[in-house]
């Protein structure tokens, strides 16, 4: 996957969290959680540009760990909200999935820029 696709997939993840939240009930459980994955899967999308912008091989492993993080933030929270939508397990999941994937991708490109 190239970097322009990279920054595709990473939109496209914050859009569908997005979604998700839109269509889950609205009670005090979800708008805490729906806040919270809102802030960090839209903060990947925007991270991971920020990471094409790197003015150094430094900088470029410091904002993909950012990344990094908000992906991991963002996992907890499909994993909460998984635990109180049973209604919408299928499409948790399938975020989960593709967060874990983004995730991994990260991290392999964070190892390899170390070497």
């Amino acid at each position: 996957m190239n970097a322009e696709e990279m920054k595709a997939r990473t939109k496209r993840f914050a859009i569908n969290i997005g979604h998700l939240t839109l269509s889950l009930d609205a009670n005090s459980i979800n708008r805490a959680y729906t806040n919270q994955i809102i802030r960090s899967s839209s903060s990947v999308a925007a991270n991971y540009r920020a990471v094409r912008r790197a003015k150094s091989k430094a900088d470029f492993i410091n904002k993909l760990k950012i990344v990094e993080e908000e992906l991991d933030e963002s996992l907890l929270f499909l994993e909460l909200l998984e635990e109180f939508n049973k209604r919408h397990l299928k499409q948790i999941q399938e975020m989960h999935k593709d967060g874990e994937e983004l995730l991994k991708i990260i991290v392999a490109t964070i190892n390899k820029a170390r070497e």
